[in-house]
Formats: C-alpha cells, sequence, structure tokens
C-alpha cells in the first residue's frame, strides 16, 4: 500500500470514529492541541498524521492505535496471516466507515439474490 493511501484511509478512520463519538473537527483539534485545519488535513489524509499522536487519538476516540491504523479487532497479527481471503476481507470491511461497509453489503445481498437464481 502506497504512503498517500495510508494515509487518506487512517484520515477516513479517524474521521469515522470521531463522528460515531459525536465530536466535531473544532472539539478533536482542541482536545489534540491543534488547529481544526490541521485536523482536517489529516481527515482527508492531505497531511500525515504524526505517529506521536496516534496514542492521544485512539484514548480520545476510545478506541486503539492498532484500530486506527487498520489492523482488524481482536486478531493478533500472526492470527490475521493464517485466516482466509473471506474472512480478511469482512475483517477490513468491519473497518470501514459504516456508510461504505453498507455500499459493501447491499453490493454482496445483489450478487447472492443473483446466484441464487
Amino acid at each position: 500500500m502506497k504512503d498517500e493511501q495510508f494515509f487518506r484511509e487512517l484520515g477516513e478512520r479517524i474521521a469515522s470514529a470521531r463522528k460515531a463519538h459525536g465530536l466535531t473537527q473544532h472539539e478533536l483539534a482542541e482536545a489534540l492541541g491543534i488547529a481544526q485545519q490541521t485536523l482536517a488535513h489529516y481527515e482527508g489524509g492531505r497531511s500525515r498524521v504524526p505517529a506521536s499522536m496516534l496514542p492521544m487519538l485512539a484514548e480520545l476516540l476510545m478506541s486503539t492505535a492498532d484500530e486506527l491504523l487498520g489492523k482488524p479487532l481482536g486478531v493478533p497479527a500472526a492470527g490475521y496471516r493464517s485466516m482466509s481471503r473471506l474472512q480478511r476481507q469482512i475483517a477490513a470491511i468491519e473497518q470501514l466507515p459504516k456508510p461504505k461497509q453498507q455500499f459493501v453489503s447491499q453490493m454482496l445481498d445483489t450478487v447472492l439474490a443473483q446466484a441464487r437464481k
């Protein structure tokens, strides 16, 4: 995965978690001690989130750095490699923002309905 894509996806996960907790960019930025515009750049993948900020971000968003970085919940790294392709895909879908999860779910429903015909 390229750095650009990684930071864009990290930003999407941060934005999704922030919204899920009912926080505005201004509120989260203030808690982090950064400008709202800086947070907007992180969420949009236009700026790189400093690694040193991840623990505080995770704490404020009631998450973990691993979750923010995209590691599936409750799956040790070694276990992730031994998962089937379908299990890895499901774990990856679970990490997407809710609207994207719903989109993937609708696509799967359509494909499964067609396959049953």
